[in-house]
């Protein structure tokens, strides 16, 4: 049994436990966030990130008890190693800018940029994470390697789990969405800085060792069928993060892809994991063959994700709900948080209760503690790893999510089957048994796996509500990035899906602002023969550039490969079948980082990216990005953004408008009316004054070699250039008074996806645009032409609504 007086401190460093993981996930969230701003938001500098961010604290684990001697008081090490996190953290605010740029001269974007993504996160990230990889085998020299010890490592690893979980809803929730990257930084230092005290203060007065003949030998005797157990939490490991890696991603499309969904999914998982591990703790000091206890969980574990993979892609879309009748946004979330636990913290909760019992089942005598458990966190950190990134980069794009989940429950039955074969050493017969009983329930399971409703990839959250009244799913597909799908209404239209809702399609008032960014790139320069287009989408905006006679090639930068390939074909007659046009080029990357790492000029720039509350799409409206962006422009090159009324709030709006003219301050919008009430935006920004020849636009729309052009913007009901300027709304110097408050969205705070993750049922777009259309009036020395033009135009702005 442990020492009775180290024995009453532990609860002491339960709590110290609950501070460290509070701690761990805000800097998880923010450093994820920063190193995306580096490297890039695409699955594969994700997993980049997430893979050295794992294998990190899986080397820290590994080599902790090989570098620390055990003659040092293990609080104290904790306590330096908690010091050593929170500097880290302070000194990455510092880090990481200069180490972005770093990345940037170097040309990131070259064929072996991915080598360069997994240094810069390796420069960035590991110090900490070996740190954090420690932290658990060094509090574990401060028991024995007993059952009861394990149990009380167990609960170590739940409240270290439960810290993680008030951490990631105070950063996804508060700190970020309030603050900024800088304060979040600053409580998880302040955190770390007052549990190292404390910590120093318990070794003052507490024993360095729970047994007073000293520490356990360095190696002992190895629990028979101990490489078994290994292989086997490995297994457990990599069925947990690869579920997160599916689950969160289908449950996204149906909660919607913000910030906000994806911290309620990863609190609840987390809650999942630190419940089970408690339970799991309690279970490892009392039942005889903790490893036949694994085995078994392993096969809960098994019908867990079948339930699961059911609850979300077959029950849970089905729910007669209609987010529209909700009054407010956080009466959604906790309707989320419902829907959430209900579907995935039973698996989560098993997964978290195989920890403490594989630490039980592999307890024999004389095993110094912090290398036990080092090694068993090592092999399920490596799972983990294996694990989510085979599910994000590989299978759900390969096979779907269908079939990923099916070899999950595969994965599990495997780790069952080992669990009995280690806990049945001396008899055949019994693990030949319990491994027949697992096989049998993966047989009946792997079958009852739905395949993912090509209805919930194209309304989402709206699936209940549509049915019966949406257009058939011609396409349906899971990407690398993200899930797609097109759909065919009745009249023929189209509509491409993204993010669980259309993103674009063959209506009039999506034809008519696709076509207005596309021309109006074009033809307000007056040589624009190079453009950047950002995103993809149906591929109008872009085919729309390339029908310019002045353009002579056209970039589209896309994240989602499918979206090119697949979904870009379908709207061919809209698109001119830009992605086969000659002069056209597809780069399948982050736009972002495309743009900061490609050393390329433009004489335009038009953007359309995904809903701006979509997590990551943020990163596209900052400030620092439109900075970015002006860099890449040429002098008198031309800058086009899509903001959208509906689906936001003010705040959001505002935000977007103001950010973009603190970059473009002679910035202006062009408004997209739909049957009289406003419906989205343009805004529009050019190096230097923003100057519109009317006379030129008017003459190269009415020569012969613009008749393509022409003919596009009359399918829109534009059949001049007064008629497509005319749609003017504002500029920046008239908005100052309506922009005064607005929240600028700069890449330290990210404020825009919480401004706008708060707008997600809401259709407020007449109200807004009647807003911006207040501070309207005709713009003295931005158009330029013939009296008539001039008058023309000015008659239509001063009395268009």
């Amino acid at each position: 049994m442990t020492n009775t007086r180290a024995d009453r401190w532990l609860p002491a460093l339960l709590l110290l436990f609950v501070g460290s993981g509070a701690a761990a996930l805000i800097y998880e969230i923010v450093w994820l966030q920063l190193l995306q701003l580096v490297i890039g938001s695409s699955a594969v500098s994700v997993g980049v990130l997430l893979g050295t961010f794992m294998g990190g604290m899986c080397l820290g684990s590994l080599l902790f008890s090989r570098c620390v001697t055990n003659r040092r008081h293990p609080l104290r090490v904790y306590a330096a190693l908690e010091l050593g996190i929170g500097a880290c953290g302070a000194l990455l605010l510092v880090v990481m800018p200069v180490v972005g740029r770093v990345y940037t001269t170097w040309g990131g974007g070259n064929p072996g940029g991915f080598v360069l993504r997994g240094l810069v996160a390796a420069v960035c990230l590991l110090p900490p994470t070996l740190a954090m990889g420690a932290t658990l085998p060094a509090v574990a020299r401060w028991t024995r390697a007993t059952r009861t010890g394990m149990s009380w490592l167990g609960f170590f690893y739940a409240g270290n789990i439960a810290g993680a979980v008030g951490g990631s809803l105070l950063a996804g929730f508060y700190l970020l969405r309030m603050f900024d990257m800088r304060t979040a930084t600053y409580v998880g230092v302040a955190i770390n800085l007052v549990v190292a005290a404390v910590a120093f203060a318990l070794a003052s007065v507490a024993p360095a060792s729970p047994d007073p003949t000293g520490m356990d030998d360095e190696h002992g005797e190895p629990q028979p069928g101990a490489a078994l157990v290994y292989v086997a939490i490995a297994c457990s490991g990599a069925c947990a993060l690869a579920a997160e890696v599916v689950w969160t991603r289908l449950l996204a499309l149906l909660f919607g892809a913000t910030v906000y969904t994806f911290s309620i999914i990863l609190a609840v998982f987390l809650v999942g994991l630190g419940l089970g591990s408690s339970v799991g703790s309690v279970l490892a000091r009392s039942v005889q063959r903790p490893s036949l206890a694994f085995g078994w969980c392993q096969v809960l574990a098994m019908a867990a994700i079948a339930w699961g993979a059911r609850t979300i892609t077959a029950s849970l879309p089905f729910w007669p709900v209609s987010p529209t009748l909700v009054p407010n946004v956080r009466i959604m979330f906790e309707f989320d948080l419902v829907r959430t636990m209900w579907a995935i913290l039973p698996a989560a909760m098993l997964w978290g209760a195989s920890f403490p019992l594989a630490l039980a089942s592999l307890v024999a005598r004389g095993q110094e503690p912090g290398r036990l458990v080092g090694r068993v966190y090592a092999a399920n950190t490596v799972g983990a790893v294996v694990g989510a990134l085979g599910a994000s980069l590989v299978l759900v794009a390969w096979v779907g999510s269908a079939h990923t989940q099916q070899v999950m429950i595969a994965v599990a039955a495997a780790a069952a089957l080992l669990g009995f074969a280690a806990a049945f050493q001396a008899s055949a017969r019994g693990a030949a048994l319990v491994g027949a009983a697992a096989a049998a329930s993966a047989c009946v399971l792997v079958p009852g796996v739905p395949p993912v409703p090509g209805m919930l990839v194209a309304y989402g959250r709206y699936m209940a509500t549509v049915l019966g009244q949406a257009g058939q799913v011609v396409y349906v597909g899971e990407g690398l990035n993200s899930s797609v799908a097109v759909t065919r209404l009745p009249s023929g239209k189209l509509g491409y899906h993204n993010a669980g809702k259309i993103q674009a399609s063959s209506e009039p008032e999506d034809m008519r602002l696709q076509r207005m960014l596309g021309h109006l790139t074009t033809i307000v320069p007056a040589a624009p023969r190079s453009v950047l287009v950002i995103g993809c989408g149906a591929g109008v905006t872009a085919g729309a550039v390339s029908i310019s006679p002045k353009v002579e090639h056209v970039t589209i930068a896309e994240i989602e490969p499918l979206v090119p390939r697949v979904v870009s074909t379908y709207f061919g007659v809209e698109n001119y079948h830009v992605v086969d046009n000659p002069k056209v080029q597809v780069v399948i990357d982050d736009a972002r980082h495309y743009l900061l790492t490609s050393g390329q000029m433009f004489d335009g720039i038009t953007s359309d990216p995904l809903d701006p509350w979509v997590k990551g799409a943020a990163t596209l409206y900052t400030r620092e990005f439109f900075e970015a962006a002006k860099a890449h422009l040429n002098p008198g090159g031309v800058i086009t953004l899509f903001v959208q009324l509906y689906e936001s709030t003010p705040e959001a709006v505002k935000s977007e408008i103001a950010s973009f003219f603190a970059a473009f301050p002679d910035g202006i919008i062009v408004g997209n009316t739909f049957r009289g009430e406003g419906y989205d935006v343009v805004l529009l920004g050019q190096v230097g004054p923003t100057r519109i020849d009317l006379d030129r636009a008017d003459a190269e729309l009415r020569s012969p070699a613009f008749g393509q052009v022409a003919e596009s913007l009359g399918e829109i009901h534009i059949g001049s250039a007064v008629d497509l300027f005319g749609n003017y709304s504002g500029r920046a110097s008239d908005l100052t008074a309506y922009l005064k408050v607005a929240a600028i969205n700069h890449d330290l705070d990210l404020r825009l996806q919480y401004l706008a993750g708060l707008g997600l049922e809401r259709y407020e777009s007449d109200p807004i645009y009647g807003d911006i259309l207040q501070y309207k009036r005709f713009p003295e020395g931005v158009f330029t032409g013939s009296d008539a033009l001039m008058a023309a135009l000015r008659a239509r702005i001063e009395r268009r609504r």
